[in-house]
Formats: C-alpha cells, structure tokens, sequence
C-alpha cells in the first residue's frame, strides 16, 4: 500500500481540523484529493508527509509509519506544497544542487539532468528562477520533488494560479508521472481533476464524504441530465415550462443542459414540445453530473 490513513485525528483547540478520516491509495494510482476551504485537506497532507503531528490515528507511507519514523517515510515521498518555496535568486540547475545536497544523492549531476528532463524544464534549465514564468517554477518544485526518486507524489494545489495553458503543461506532466509513481493531489479546478484522476477522495468539515470511482461518483446521483440540442434557437422559457424540468442551462447558442427527477418523462416532453413548436432535435443524450455538481452536493 502507497498510502494508507487510519482514524487520523487533528485538532487545534477546540475544533477538529481531521476527524477521524481513513482511506487507502495504492500503487499507480493518480487520486484526487478535494475539499471547500478550511475542510482538512492542507492538514491531512502536511500530517502524511510529516509537516504536521496528528493528535489520534496513523498516517502510513509504503508501510512506514509517518509519526515514529519520519525521516524513513519522507525518503519515499515527494512533496509540492501550495506555496512553493523556492529560492529565486538562485539559478535552477544551483537550486536543484543544494535540494540534492540534502538528500545526499550520489550521481547529482546525472539525476539533475534526468529530473529536468522528466518534467520539461530543459528549455529554462540555464536561467534563474525568478526569470522564470509561474508554470516553469512550478515545474522546478516538481523537479525538486523527484530528485530522490521518490515512490509517492503528494501535489497541494499544484495549478494553483497557472493560466490554461501553463495548467494543461502541468496536467501533462502529472499524467506522465502517474505512470511510474503513486500521486495524491489537491485542486480547487474540477477540470484538471477529471482531466488526470479516476478516483476521487472528498473531504468536508474535517471528514470523508466520498471516496470513489469518478464515473461512480457522477453516476451515483438521484438526479438525471439531459443534454439537448436543437437546430434552431428558441427561448429558455420554453424548456423551463417542461413539468420535469428542474433546472435549464443554456451551454451553447443551441444546446440546452436540463436537469430533472425524471430523465423518462423529461425525453417525452421534449419531443412533444419540439413536435408543437416544429423544431429539429440534433442530439438527445444523457449526462453525468459534472463533478463540480456531485462536489457541490456533498459539501454545501
């Protein structure tokens, strides 16, 4: 097991931070690890990489207690926090010198050179790090991350702040990563964890809520989406007026996203509507809740 979390505990005051949370990842995995702000999440990841102390439980990391062992436990994992730390006066192939100083890495030249070329900072590699845009520091974190060769990834926020492209850059990276390495990762942009996990892990209020499959997850709830779209334009009134229609989204100039209790009667009533009003169905489809909508439901 690359990661396993027993009844994790913490506390700060009187307020349960974690509140006795438990789940697993496994070798190969790329998992999602989502929650609104203040949920545990920051604090959860901090006590699996030994940043932080639990107050109750266990966090364990390919078998090694994170609490009684931590120096042991740490050699197996590589951390980006939110806040990347790094020294920008410095330039990256010198910084990624002293972080391998630290690890005591024999061959550092060799392994600074692999590194950089693993997550695609080559091209920046001569430069100082404060000349360096947002994505590529990010991938110096990255880099610096890897450099033991670590089996477990643990990504806080990791395209916090990014823009689309630097984000897909980065995405691109983590799925290249997952190929070889366990991976735990946090974000607030619901795309990139669709784009990259296949599960999901959910906390809310210090306690686990969801721990799925993502299909799972989306398919999991009692409220169905039709996706319609039609050749010409209409009103959304029109669709508001269907009896089982609960919500209407426009998504584009003429397709419409409608939710409702059921999907059955909904169908039908789309179809009479477009025979009365003589207008041409493209598409009909069923949809998933995105996973915005299921994270939506279970933490507000």
């Amino acid at each position: 097991m690359s990661i396993e979390v027993k009844e994790l505990v913490k506390e700060y005051g009187t307020q349960k931070a974690v509140n006795g949370i438990s789940f697993k990842v496994h070798k190969g995995e790329i998992v999602g690890f989502l929650g609104p702000n203040g949920a545990g999440k920051s604090t959860t990841m901090k006590i699996i990489t030994g940043y932080a102390e639990a107050d109750g439980g266990k966090a364990l990391v390919c078998d090694v207690d994170v609490q009684s062992n931590p120096l042991a436990a740490k050699q197996k994992i590589g951390y980006l926090p939110e806040s990347n730390a790094l020294y920008y006066e410095m330039y990256v192939k010198e910084y990624l010198g002293f972080v391998a100083d630290v690890h005591g890495i024999a061959e550092k030249p060799k392994r600074i050179e692999a590194v950089i070329a693993q997550v695609g900072l080559t091209p920046e590699a001569h430069k100082k790090i404060s000349q360096l845009s947002k994505g590529y520091k990010q991938r110096v974190g990255l880099a610096a991350a890897l450099l033991h060769d670590p089996e477990v990834l643990i990504l806080d926020e990791p395209t916090s702040g990014l823009d689309p492209n630097q984000i897909i850059e980065i995405r691109n990276v983590i799925k290249e990563l997952g190929k070889s390495k366990t991976v735990l990762f946090s974000s607030h942009i619901m795309q990139e964890v669709q784009a990259i996990c296949d599960r999901v892990i959910i906390i809310n209020k210090g306690t686990i809520v969801a721990d799925d499959q993502l299909s799972r997850l989306q398919s999991k709830s009692t409220k169905a989406t039709v996706q319609v779209q039609f050749k010409e334009s209409l009103e959304a009134a029109w669709l508001e007026r269907l009896p089982a229609a609960l919500s209407v989204t426009k998504t584009e100039a003429t397709t419409w996203q409608i939710e409702s209790n059921d999907e059955e009667a909904l169908r039908k009533q789309i179809l009479a509507m477009a025979i009365e009003h003589n207008l041409n169905i493209v598409s009909l489809q069923s949809g998933n809740q995105s996973l915005e909508e299921v994270f939506r439901s279970l933490t507000s």
